[in-house]
Parts: C-alpha cells; structure tokens; sequence
C-alpha cells in the first residue's frame, strides 16, 4: 500500500564522513554555499592547499571502495564538461552536476564508467555550467529532431553521472538548475532521474513546466540491489507530490531484471505507478525502459564492490552486443526481449494509458 501523499517515510539523508573543497571551488559563490550546507548539518569541511584531491585512501579494496563512497569532494567541472555530450536516447544533451552517488546499488552503471574511486565530485562552477547551456539549444538530435518528442524542446539530462536529487541537501545543486531552466529563454527542458524521495526543496520552486522529474524504479522484491536509496512507496509519493506542484513526470522502470517472479513483481509495480498517479491532472508522464545489461569491466568492479550480491551477472538468458565504439556488452538474449517487452507494452497501456513509453533498450 502506497503512503498517505502528505506522510512520507525518510529515508536517511547522506552525510558523508569526508567533505573535501578545492581552493578553485571556494572561490565560487555556488561553492561557499556547498560548504555552509555541509558545515551547518555539522559535517567538517577540509579546506585543501590545491586543487588535487588527495585522498590517501587504504590499501585494502573493500575499505578504499568504502573511504571512497563516504567522500564528497567539492570540486570545479574541468573545461570538458562545458562542452556538453549527447546522450541519447535519453535527451539531447548531459549535464552534469556532479559524478558519483551515494547509493549502493549492486547493478551500478557507473561502475567501470567513471575513473578512479568512487568518490562524489560536486561541481562548484554551476554559472560556468549553465552560461553553456543557450549554445546548445536547438542543436540536439534526440527531441530536437524527434517529431514525436518535440514538444519537450532541447532536453538536458542531468543523472548521468549521479542522484542529483540524493546529494541536493549537501549541494543545492539542483534546485539552482530548476529555477535557472524555468527562467530560460528559448524552448528547453531539463530531465533529472532519481531513487530518492526527499523532493521538499523543490516543490516550490519556479519551474515554469520546464524540469520532468522521473523517478527510477524496481519493485521492492529486488530492494536488496539498491542499497541506500529511498523505499519504492516513498519514491512513487514523492513523483506524485512533484505532480502536484506542476512538474512533469516520468517512471524510468531500470534496470529491468528477468528474475524468478519477474512478471509479478514488476506487473504490481506498475500498478502502484498508477496508483500513485490516479487524479492528478496535466502531469505528461513519460516511461523510459532499460534491461539490465553489464560489461565485463563493469562486471568486475561490481563484483569486486558487492561480493556477497545474488544479482545474476551469469551467461544465462545472455548475448554479446557491441555497440558501435566496439564495446561489448552482456543483455538479455532475444527470446527474453522480446517477451519483457510485450509485458511492459501491454501492462502499460492498460494501466497509465497516457503514458508515453519514450524507449525500450
């Protein structure tokens, strides 16, 4: 049963045990408030000489890998970041705000993506990053040319590389972002995903329709490969309140696990979806749908972060897929595809009817 829209269970806000800021990143206003936040819910700031991060982390891999998911380092997005990568077929463009996440999900798509430790880099240079954003505009392939997603403008996703929205109490981040988007002139629309639930900063910001919140989802049978993030009823709450408030919405129903009682599981997933959805008007929700797939780089590292996880990351149900760098990863073989895929089609559209299912990957 979902909870009561105005009682939401809180999941535990991050506090990290190790707040780092560059001297490049104090020198920013967006900075010096990343450090206020972090200073007034008591966390202790170092303050470091130069803008290397030096972590000193131990040598033992099980105590660096958690040394290095207890750090946030507030930090400037090197001059790359500004140039911004498509990210298809999600949005036209990402935009980070950070990189890293204080989850423990066992099935991690930053694992093997992301060099070095698992840290979380807060980006301190947020003017730098919006100032970059009227260049793209209208320059997109995903909506910019998709007749079919036209309406949603030039799209700038901003969970690529992190939860913006589980690091917001520490940065203010994203919040900044909104209001900024809402502000903007020219037909834009920026997209961020999350497994949390703590949407109070943002409920009463000037948006102006120009920000869809999704909210990442898997039924609670899988709960244990997310560790740290906020309960599934909690997260379906927390979308509708953002309904409520007049943001546009998504599910991003990932990653799709084939386990024993899959169909169950996700089908009463999907109707607390619409559940959590029922009489809230004008609300253009959105579906995004991707399997579980892995590389063996990133199959290595997961295994090496979550050693005791029961995530199937066999050859079962498998094939080899290259994608056109050349990269190979392991997804579910054809059969399974296609009979996933004919499930969530027919289950969605008998329950969120209005849904528009933006992909299948």
């Amino acid at each position: 049963m979902l909870h009561d829209s105005n009682v939401i269970r809180r999941s535990r806000l991050w506090r990290p045990k190790r707040v780092l800021v560059t001297p490049t990143a104090l020198a920013t206003g967006h900075g010096r408030a990343m450090v206020a936040r972090a200073e007034a819910l008591g966390l202790a700031v170092e303050r470091l000489g130069s803008d290397r991060l030096g972590l000193a982390l131990p040598e033992d891999p099980r105590r660096a890998y958690a040394a290095a998911k207890s750090t946030l380092a507030i930090t400037v997005a090197p001059p790359s970041k500004l140039k911004f990568q498509p990210i298809a077929p999600s949005a036209d463009w990402r935009i980070d705000l950070a990189e890293g996440c204080p989850a423990h999900c066992s099935y991690c798509y930053l694992a093997g993506s992301l060099k070095g430790p698992p840290i979380t880099r807060a980006y301190a240079n947020l003017d730098a990053i919006m100032a970059a954003v009227p260049s793209h505009l209208g320059r997109g392939t995903v909506t910019s040319r998709d007749a079919a997603r036209a309406g949603e403008g030039t799209t700038f996703e901003a969970s690529c590389y992190t939860d913006p929205l589980g690091i917001e109490h520490l940065t203010g981040s994203l919040s900044a972002l909104i209001r900024r988007f809402g502000a903007l002139e020219g037909e834009a629309q920026l997209r961020f995903t999350t497994k949390f639930s703590e949407v109070e900063p943002l409920l009463g910001l000037a948006h102006n329709r120009r920000t869809r919140m999704r909210v990442s989802l898997n039924p609670p049978a899988f709960a244990r490969f997310e560790g740290g993030t906020s309960p599934v009823g909690d997260r379906l709450q927390a979308m509708r309140r953002m309904a409520e408030a007049g943001y546009r919405i998504g599910l991003t129903i990932a990653p799709i696990i084939a386990a024993p009682g899959w169909r169950e599981a996700y089908g009463q997933l999907i109707a607390a979806a619409g559940a959590a959805l029922a009489g809230v008007p004008d609300c253009d929700p959105t579906v995004e749908l991707i399997t579980h797939r892995f590389s063996p780089g990133s199959k290595a590292v997961l295994e090496s972060w979550y050693p005791g996880s029961d995530l199937d990351m066999s050859d079962r149900l498998r094939r080899e897929k290259r994608t056109k760098f050349g990269a190979v990863k392991h997804v579910y073989d054809a059969a399974t595809m296609a009979e996933l895929r004919g499930f969530f089609t027919q289950a969605l559209a008998e329950t969120l009817p209005g849904a528009r299912i933006l992909y299948w990957t």
